[in-house]
């Protein structure tokens, strides 16, 4: 997870983590996303650069590393416009994009831009079907409650089909996991409850799920603790683990002292 809590981090050092990560050898990484939130950005509200177009820095700088969103905030997006972005970055780094999307947990971020807070998790849903069919047809039409259209040329679709990930460890987020992600990432979860909520989502759908969680290592964690909780919960059967490294002071350190402990250096 790279930082991307206050204006006081350069975007171009965002950039600069990102190359350090690929060098590191991690496989991924992540940027958060918030619109127009009530509170200053922080650790609660990460994502004052945009991610998209942060990730398009990246994909610049980069060669080899993967980039997505931990979590864009679907129903404050256009599906239409983000489609297009999505499949546009894709081209641009062909097979290094995953779209993580969750459905938002702030009424006040809702209120403030208009947006519809109460049916959010039906706008998800459609949204996630309306950029499919975009992506692999190109054409309509798509008829939904909230989003249709019968004529249209959407261009570029992407080279291959970009994973969608869904955040979250609720029961709606899991019933989205199971009927659209190809990944599914949670949060704040111990070996013994993220064991459970994949079982949950293997027994509801048939189609392969990479699954994952996300832990934390800010400043003065322990490096040894986060490689105990991440091979616990390897066991447990995840995919990906994805770190948060806290605040952008020291991150490098963490991130390259995390690495070290990793490979049992």
């Amino acid at each position: 997870m790279l930082p991307n809590e206050s204006t006081d981090v350069e975007p171009l050092h965002i950039v600069s983590l990102a190359r350090m990560a690929e060098e590191l050898g991690f496989d991924m990484v992540w940027l958060p996303d918030h619109l127009l939130p009530p509170r200053p950005y922080g650790t609660t509200y990460g994502g004052v650069y945009e991610p998209l177009v942060t990730m398009a820095a990246i994909a610049a700088a980069t060669s080899r590393i993967r980039f997505g969103t931990s979590v864009l905030v679907l129903p404050l997006r256009d599906p239409f416009l983000l489609a297009k972005q999505v499949s546009t970055l894709e081209r641009l780094a062909p097979g290094r994009l995953t779209l993580g999307v969750g459905t938002g947990w702030d009424a006040t971020e809702f209120a403030a831009i208009g947006a519809d807070f109460g049916n959010r998790g039906a706008h998800t849903d459609e949204a996630l079907r309306l950029i499919r069919h975009l992506h692999e047809h190109g054409r309509g039409p798509f008829g939904g409650e909230y989003y249709g259209f019968d004529v249209g040329e959407f261009a570029p679709r992407p080279s291959s089909p970009v994973p969608i990930m869904v955040g979250g460890t609720s029961p709606a987020a899991l019933r989205r996991v199971a009927r659209y992600a190809d990944v599914w990432q949670g949060v704040g979860l111990d070996a013994t409850a993220f064991r459970a909520r994949v079982d949950q989502i293997r027994a509801s759908t048939d189609r392969s799920v990479e699954v994952g969680t996300r832990l934390e290592m800010p400043e003065g964690a322990s490096a040894a603790r986060v490689v105990e909780q991440a091979h616990a919960l390897a066991e447990a059967g995840a995919d990906h683990i994805a770190v948060w490294f806290g605040s952008v002071d020291g991150c490098a350190d963490r991130m390259a002292e995390l690495n070290a402990r990793w490979a049992g250096v």
